[in-house]
């Protein structure tokens, strides 16, 4: 297994190709030609047409089958590949500024909304730490002019030291309009207490009287069991002490809950102890700053990281997350893409790419992995309107150089991104 996360992490080269000019959503828009991934169940459609009309998708077929509304503004895509744009289903958009916090303001989201959107993630599920301003941005994006990630919310990881104390905040979030509720249960490699199960029990009860989903960060495979009998809907993190067993694998199926492996949160915590190949990638450099580069390049750091226990125990959990993949896919479990990017060194947008490779790594197929990162995290997060190409839903989509269902990388053979039928600036 380490040798296959060694491969994964060595990153190939990004292929820049002229884009058509940006342009305003209006009318109609017929993108001829591609090569479609819708985001379901359905195989590719081969030289395809979608239609998208007032930032909606209004028709996707083959060619031979899909009629172009007159006066629609045509885009020869002829030879690439259209899929969905990305749904990040666990990541954070907030306070880091560099390899800092401390920075949550209106023009910082945006200015990570931006840079996801750049790199094709269109829908961002923020799973804590998200404040007033990021709850304003998401109230505003049903708007046929969008073109940054959209961003649902969940308020404060839900925290407190009794029952009454957990329901008033898991209050709290719901009554500003959260998407999820987010709760930790885990004990950070034993250097911190646990939520007690009893106050486990009241948020997911009261997260269900406010009729809200609840999200869990966990680590051990007896806190998986726990959570899924006590009815949390959600489960942000792999299993990554032992291997899942059958027990587990029945009830997560029973229950219907997906899981997001966050492959990359794991490779994060260790990964700078040495200089990462991707330090190297044209398709990261091209938006991240040199002096972040140096800063994580730093001998001290790479030398702290060596040194740390818990870098190395999170490098061994990252195999057994892996491992967990490959038997939680081959079950049928519903495993939607997450990254938990946002926080420093955690790198929106390029670890996205990065964790659908390790999910191919792990076991996944290729076009399994494009819609667990697609459709299926749709379906995960109770988004409804994005994350397949079909009538009905937002044209937020990706158009690009090469085929991903081939080779999981070609998704960073962008050329463009297009969200509610914008095009999203360069």
């Amino acid at each position: 297994m380490r040798t296959t996360i060694t491969a994964v992490l060595t990153l190939l080269g990004f292929l820049t190709i002229a884009n058509p000019p940006a342009t305003a959503n209006e009318g109609s828009l017929a993108f001829v030609g591609a090569r479609i991934i819708d985001g379901t169940a359905a195989e590719p459609i081969e030289d395809g047409v979608l239609v998208i009309t007032d930032g909606r998708i209004r028709s996707v077929g083959p060619r031979s089958a899909v009629t172009i509304p007159e006066g629609a503004r045509q885009i020869d895509v002829s030879g690439k590949t259209i899929m969905p744009g990305l749904i990040n289903a666990h990541g954070h958009v907030g306070g880091t500024l560099g390899l800092g916090g401390g920075q949550y303001n209106t023009g910082n989201l945006l200015r990570q909304l931006g840079l996801y959107a750049r790199y094709g993630v269109t829908t961002v599920n923020s799973l804590g730490g998200d404040e007033e301003q990021g709850f304003a941005l998401r109230n505003r994006q049903h708007d046929p002019d969008l073109n940054r990630a959209r961003i649902f919310v969940a308020g404060s990881v839900v925290v407190g030291d009794s029952e009454a104390a957990i329901r008033a905040e898991v209050n709290r979030n719901a009554d500003m309009g959260a998407n999820f509720i987010k709760v930790r249960i885990d004990d950070n490699l034993g250097a911190t207490q646990k939520m007690p199960r009893h106050l486990f029990d009241a948020l997911v009860d009261q997260a269900h009287i406010r009729r809200l989903p609840v999200a869990v960060h966990l680590f051990y495979l007896e806190d998986a069991k726990y959570m899924l009998n006590a009815g949390a809907d959600l489960i942000a993190h792999s299993v990554r002490d032992l291997p899942v067993d059958t027990e587990f694998i029945n009830l997560i199926n029973a229950k219907d809950v997906c899981y997001i492996p966050t492959l990359t949160r794991e490779v994060s915590t260790f990964v700078y102890e040495n200089e990462p190949e991707f330090f190297s990638d044209p398709f990261f450099l091209k938006e991240v700053e040199p002096a972040i580069i140096e800063q994580l390049k730093s001998p001290e750091r790479q030398s702290r990281l060596r040194n740390s226990s818990s870098a190395q125990r999170y490098k061994i959990a990252l195999e057994v997350a892996m491992a967990n993949i490959r038997a939680l896919d081959e079950a049928g479990v519903k495993i939607a893409m997450g990254t938990d990017t946002g926080p420093p060194a955690r790198f929106q947008g390029y670890f996205e790419h990065l964790e659908m490779q390790m999910m191919v790594a792990a076991g996944m197929s290729p076009l399994d992995a494009i819609r667990a990162s697609t459709g299926v995290a749709a379906d995960c997060i109770n988004v409804g309107d994005v994350g397949t190409l079909e009538p009905g839903k937002w044209g937020d989509l990706v158009v690009l150089g090469a085929n991903p269902a081939v080779d999981i990388e070609n998704t960073k053979t962008i050329e463009s991104v297009w969200i509610a039928g914008n095009r999203v600036p360069d």
